[in-house]
């Protein structure tokens, strides 16, 4: 194989995927257990329409990190896709376009968010309903939110899949966290075919089928941080010099 020279060290593109993972990890789980899970009461739409209206910025904060959550995808997207790519090229494409459908559809699904702010304003045309309807539209538009969010994690789960498989064949990232990825991408698939297929069994499973998932995306979050790649591997697979930086 011909020897290029790039002109970045992997490990630097590593790191800098693990620091945009870490920041979706976190500001994923503030999001829905310090913004969401505190505003949300489970079954009640006056309730939870009372809340958002007593705290409307901080449900506004909890869209805006989604949305920063979903940027930092891209780049966490890329620099997968850059390290990957050497294994297998195709692959290494197919986890991309899984990702990016997770993505729109997630950003997408924000619009579900924000209807609940709509409907607790003073506009004119809102008098058309009763506080009760505009409260059950709310809920109900949250309650979307939440299935959206686990129609996107069907293709998440394949891209886990995907890559954990890469990472796995890969020899330059440790063979133990493909397994966890693909076992974590098996969990979110499951999970969310159980949320459109049979709701009652998805509860019963919620949350210990996401704890593997949590394990598997943390540790590959810290190995990219604190290892990124293992460089005599990484040149042995890709045939590349690399320039410190």
């Amino acid at each position: 194989m011909t020897s290029n020279i790039t002109d970045i060290n992997p490990k630097t593109y590593a790191r800098a995927g693990g620091i945009a993972y870490l920041v979706i990890i976190v500001v994923g789980l503030f999001g829905e257990m310090f913004i969401r899970d505190a505003i949300i009461v489970s079954g009640d739409a006056a309730a939870t329409a009372k809340n958002i209206l007593a705290s409307p910025v901080l449900w506004r904060l909890g869209i805006a990190g989604d949305l920063l959550m979903h940027i930092c995808d891209m780049i966490l997207l890329m620099v997968m896709y850059t390290l990957l790519k050497p294994v297998n090229k195709n692959l290494a494409l197919l986890m991309v376009l899984f990702n990016v459908i997770q993505t729109a559809v997630l950003v997408a699904n924000k619009m579900n968010l924000m209807t609940p702010l709509f409907l607790s304003g003073d506009a004119d045309y809102l008098k058309a309903l009763d506080p009760g309807q505009l409260q059950a539209l709310a809920y109900v538009s949250i309650k979307s939110h939440a299935y959206g969010f686990g129609n996107g994690l069907i293709y998440f789960g394949c891209a886990c899949l995907v890559s954990g498989y890469l990472i796995f064949r890969s020899g330059y990232f440790p063979k133990v966290i493909g397994w966890m990825m693909q076992i974590a991408g098996l969990c979110y698939v499951i999970n969310s075919f159980a949320l459109v297929i049979a709701p009652a069994f998805a509860d019963r499973l919620f949350p210990f089928i996401l704890l593997p998932a949590f394990v598997g995306e943390t540790s590959l979050c810290l190995w990219l941080i604190i290892k990124g790649v293992k460089l005599q591997e990484w040149k042995e697979t890709t045939g590349a010099l690399y320039i410190e930086v």
